[in-house]
Protein backbone atom coordinates (compact mmCIF):
# COMPACT_ATOMS: atom_id res chain seq x y z
CA UNK A 1 0.00 0.00 0.00
CA UNK A 2 1.88 3.21 -1.27
CA UNK A 3 0.24 6.11 0.41
CA UNK A 4 0.96 10.23 -0.86
CA UNK A 5 0.16 13.06 0.91
CA UNK A 6 -0.15 16.22 -1.32
CA UNK A 7 -2.06 19.60 -1.63
CA UNK A 8 -5.45 19.43 -1.93
CA UNK A 9 -7.44 21.21 -5.47
CA UNK A 10 -10.51 21.84 -5.97
CA UNK A 11 -10.80 18.62 -7.99
CA UNK A 12 -10.53 16.50 -5.02
CA UNK A 13 -13.71 18.29 -3.51
CA UNK A 14 -16.05 15.09 -4.98
CA UNK A 15 -13.86 12.56 -3.00
CA UNK A 16 -13.42 14.38 -0.05
CA UNK A 17 -17.14 15.05 0.10
CA UNK A 18 -17.72 11.61 -0.33
CA UNK A 19 -15.70 10.96 2.58
CA UNK A 20 -16.69 13.30 4.96
CA UNK A 21 -21.25 12.93 4.17
CA UNK A 22 -21.12 9.51 5.88
CA UNK A 23 -19.22 11.25 9.37
CA UNK A 24 -22.09 14.17 8.80
CA UNK A 25 -25.18 11.61 8.24
CA UNK A 26 -23.95 8.99 10.77
CA UNK A 27 -22.07 10.55 13.43
CA UNK A 28 -21.44 13.19 16.36
CA UNK A 29 -17.88 13.80 14.95
CA UNK A 30 -18.71 16.80 13.35
CA UNK A 31 -21.69 18.92 14.62
CA UNK A 32 -22.97 19.97 10.90
CA UNK A 33 -26.25 18.47 9.96
CA UNK A 34 -26.19 18.26 6.47
CA UNK A 35 -23.74 17.18 4.12
CA UNK A 36 -21.92 19.69 1.91
CA UNK A 37 -21.93 19.80 -1.79
CA UNK A 38 -19.37 19.13 -4.12
CA UNK A 39 -19.52 22.63 -4.81
CA UNK A 40 -19.70 23.65 -0.68
CA UNK A 41 -16.72 21.70 -0.51
CA UNK A 42 -14.83 22.84 -3.83
CA UNK A 43 -15.32 26.80 -2.06
CA UNK A 44 -14.23 25.55 1.51
CA UNK A 45 -10.72 23.80 0.04
CA UNK A 46 -10.17 26.85 -2.53
CA UNK A 47 -11.27 29.19 0.85
CA UNK A 48 -8.88 27.11 3.17
CA UNK A 49 -5.94 26.60 0.59
CA UNK A 50 -5.77 31.39 1.12
CA UNK A 51 -4.31 31.56 4.48
CA UNK A 52 -3.42 27.39 5.55
CA UNK A 53 -2.51 23.63 4.29
CA UNK A 54 -5.33 21.84 3.09
CA UNK A 55 -3.80 17.91 2.28
CA UNK A 56 -5.11 14.50 0.78
CA UNK A 57 -4.05 11.17 1.50
CA UNK A 58 -3.98 9.57 -2.50
CA UNK A 59 -3.55 5.67 -2.73
CA UNK A 60 -3.96 3.87 -6.22
CA UNK A 61 -4.98 7.33 -7.57
CA UNK A 62 -7.99 7.92 -5.17
CA UNK A 63 -8.59 10.46 -2.23
CA UNK A 64 -8.71 8.12 1.01
CA UNK A 65 -8.63 10.70 3.73
CA UNK A 66 -7.94 14.41 4.55
CA UNK A 67 -6.60 17.01 6.68
CA UNK A 68 -6.27 20.78 7.55
CA UNK A 69 -5.69 23.89 9.26
CA UNK A 70 -7.79 26.99 10.25
CA UNK A 71 -8.75 29.85 11.90
CA UNK A 72 -8.89 29.61 15.65
CA UNK A 73 -10.94 32.98 15.57
CA UNK A 74 -11.33 35.29 13.22
CA UNK A 75 -9.08 38.30 15.04
CA UNK A 76 -5.55 38.95 13.48
CA UNK A 77 -3.99 38.31 16.79
CA UNK A 78 -5.03 34.76 16.80
CA UNK A 79 -2.37 34.60 13.24
CA UNK A 80 -0.22 31.73 15.51
CA UNK A 81 -2.83 29.29 16.21
CA UNK A 82 -4.11 27.33 13.82
CA UNK A 83 -7.39 24.63 14.38
CA UNK A 84 -7.20 21.25 12.75
CA UNK A 85 -9.57 18.81 11.24
CA UNK A 86 -9.11 15.21 9.91
CA UNK A 87 -11.33 12.47 8.23
CA UNK A 88 -10.38 9.16 7.05
CA UNK A 89 -12.36 6.89 4.77
CA UNK A 90 -14.44 4.78 6.68
CA UNK A 91 -12.55 1.48 5.11
CA UNK A 92 -9.11 3.14 5.61
CA UNK A 93 -9.36 3.84 9.01
CA UNK A 94 -6.30 2.87 11.42
CA UNK A 95 -4.02 1.71 8.84
CA UNK A 96 -1.43 4.74 10.09
CA UNK A 97 -3.36 7.32 7.50
CA UNK A 98 -4.21 9.70 9.77
CA UNK A 99 -0.12 9.70 10.95
CA UNK A 100 0.91 10.30 7.64
CA UNK A 101 -1.79 13.58 7.46
CA UNK A 102 -0.95 15.28 10.50
CA UNK A 103 2.55 14.84 10.06
CA UNK A 104 2.85 16.48 6.86
CA UNK A 105 0.37 19.39 8.45
CA UNK A 106 2.12 19.84 11.54
CA UNK A 107 5.35 20.23 9.27
CA UNK A 108 3.47 22.92 6.97
CA UNK A 109 2.01 24.81 10.32
CA UNK A 110 5.24 24.86 11.61
CA UNK A 111 6.93 26.32 8.52
CA UNK A 112 4.26 28.78 8.38
CA UNK A 113 4.92 30.01 12.43
CA UNK A 114 1.60 28.65 13.43
CA UNK A 115 2.59 28.22 17.48
CA UNK A 116 -0.54 27.01 18.89
CA UNK A 117 -2.82 23.80 17.63
CA UNK A 118 -5.95 23.29 18.29
CA UNK A 119 -8.57 20.44 17.81
CA UNK A 120 -12.18 20.38 18.59
CA UNK A 121 -13.58 16.97 19.02
CA UNK A 122 -17.03 15.98 20.24
CA UNK A 123 -16.67 14.35 23.54
CA UNK A 124 -16.53 11.14 24.13
CA UNK A 125 -14.07 10.43 21.75
CA UNK A 126 -11.91 8.30 22.66
CA UNK A 127 -10.07 7.35 19.65
CA UNK A 128 -9.62 11.29 19.06
CA UNK A 129 -8.76 11.95 22.12
CA UNK A 130 -5.92 9.10 22.28
CA UNK A 131 -5.09 9.82 18.56
CA UNK A 132 -4.28 13.33 19.44
CA UNK A 133 -2.75 12.78 22.97
CA UNK A 134 0.51 10.71 20.71
CA UNK A 135 0.94 14.77 19.19
CA UNK A 136 1.51 15.98 22.72
CA UNK A 137 -2.14 17.33 22.80
CA UNK A 138 -3.48 18.00 25.85
CA UNK A 139 -6.77 18.88 26.88
CA UNK A 140 -7.13 23.22 27.12
CA UNK A 141 -11.18 23.37 27.38
CA UNK A 142 -14.49 20.93 27.86
CA UNK A 143 -17.59 22.70 26.64
CA UNK A 144 -20.91 20.76 28.03
CA UNK A 145 -23.97 20.35 26.15
CA UNK A 146 -22.91 22.56 23.43
CA UNK A 147 -24.44 21.00 21.00
CA UNK A 148 -27.41 18.98 19.39
CA UNK A 149 -27.21 16.55 16.66
CA UNK A 150 -29.51 13.15 16.78
CA UNK A 151 -31.72 14.18 19.56
CA UNK A 152 -28.75 14.31 22.05
CA UNK A 153 -27.03 17.14 23.90
CA UNK A 154 -23.17 17.15 23.17
CA UNK A 155 -20.09 18.03 25.12
CA UNK A 156 -16.76 19.06 23.32
CA UNK A 157 -13.23 18.96 24.43
CA UNK A 158 -10.50 21.48 22.89
CA UNK A 159 -7.23 20.23 22.76
CA UNK A 160 -4.06 21.90 22.23
CA UNK A 161 -0.54 21.62 21.34
CA UNK A 162 1.97 24.07 22.00
CA UNK A 163 4.98 24.38 19.07
CA UNK A 164 7.85 26.78 19.67
CA UNK A 165 7.29 30.42 20.17
CA UNK A 166 7.99 32.63 17.61
CA UNK A 167 7.64 36.12 17.26
CA UNK A 168 8.09 36.25 13.40
CA UNK A 169 4.90 36.76 11.66
CA UNK A 170 2.35 34.46 10.21
CA UNK A 171 3.34 32.94 7.00
CA UNK A 172 0.24 32.45 4.93
CA UNK A 173 0.07 28.89 3.36
CA UNK A 174 -0.53 30.33 -0.20
CA UNK A 175 2.91 32.09 0.31
CA UNK A 176 4.92 28.77 1.51
CA UNK A 177 4.03 26.74 -2.09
Amino acid sequence: MMITIRIATVEDAESIQKIYAPYVLNTTITFELEPPTVKEMADRISHTLEKYPYLVAVEEGDVIGYAYAGTLYDRRAYDHSAELSIYIDDKKRHKGIGHLLYNALINYLTRMNITNLYGCITYPNDASIAFHEKYGFKEAAHFHECGYKFDQWLDVVYLEKRLDKTTEPFIPFKELC
